[in-house]
């Protein structure tokens, strides 16, 4: 009986998206920690920076990850923001309102597409890292998105019309990046590993200055945990 159970647990399955940064590789070390076979799920949408993309695979195969997909298509060609049209800068100050690094749509499609792939591997769960405490001001980082989406999800899926609910996770949802940091180390992720930085360079290197950056290295310093990014300069 108690093995049949340990089989049980060690099947259940989540689909993780994973962009290589702090907030979605703490996510996937949750979601591990927690008993899930995780399908790590990334995207190279025409981002400014693609390191976030390496630094995912390595995050992926850190944590064990039982298969990291990587799926192509160019949000640029919508355009609309300083993370994907490179004729609009990447601000350096804080903005008022949704800043300009907003994507649009952006976590609708990636939910989406990591609907369409739970529904192949069986998962039955969905783990993103929104946040609504340090989340730069994006509407679909949002509870109220969230549930709409969940929502959503259970009308336009075959599970869904089953009675096989797939559940939007967001573990990060309420807590502050300080709180996100200390979850991750207790998880066991190594965040040397991880690229926030919206612009960083080809190594992987950070540019200290834009909002991503801010909030991470406030993350760090309220949790009294050693930075372990890497910069451009100094």
């Amino acid at each position: 009986m108690l093995a049949d159970r340990s089989m049980s647990e060690q099947a259940k399955k989540a689909v993780v998206l994973l962009s290589g940064g702090l907030d979605s590789s703490t996510v996937l070390a949750i979601a591990k920690q927690q008993g899930y076979q995780c399908y790590a799920l990334s995207f190279d949408y025409g981002q400014r920076s693609l390191a976030e993309l390496n630094a995912a695979s390595a995050v992926a195969k850190q944590l064990g990850a039982v298969e990291h997909k990587l799926v192509r298509f160019d949000m640029g060609e919508i355009g609309g923001s300083a993370l994907t049209d490179h004729s609009i800068s990447v601000p350096e100050q804080m903005e008022e309102g949704v800043p300009v690094t907003y994507v649009p749509a952006r976590n609708t499609v990636f939910l989406s597409m990591a609907l369409g792939l739970a529904e192949v591997v069986e998962a039955e769960a969905i783990f993103i890292g929104v946040n609504a405490v340090d989340y730069s001001g994006y509407p679909d980082c949002r509870p109220a998105f969230i549930d709409a989406f969940q929502s959503m999800a259970n009308l336009a899926t075959k599970a869904g019309v089953e009675g096989r609910e797939i559940r939007i996770e967001t573990p990060l949802m309420t807590l502050t990046k300080a709180q996100i940091i200390e979850q991750g180390v207790a998880a066991g992720l190594d965040y040397a590993l991880t690229v926030s930085c919206y612009q960083a360079d080809e190594q992987g290197q950070a540019c200290r200055v834009c909002d991503s950056c801010r909030l991470r290295a406030q993350g760090f310093s309220d949790a009294g945990i050693d930075d372990p990014t890497r910069y451009q300069h100094g």
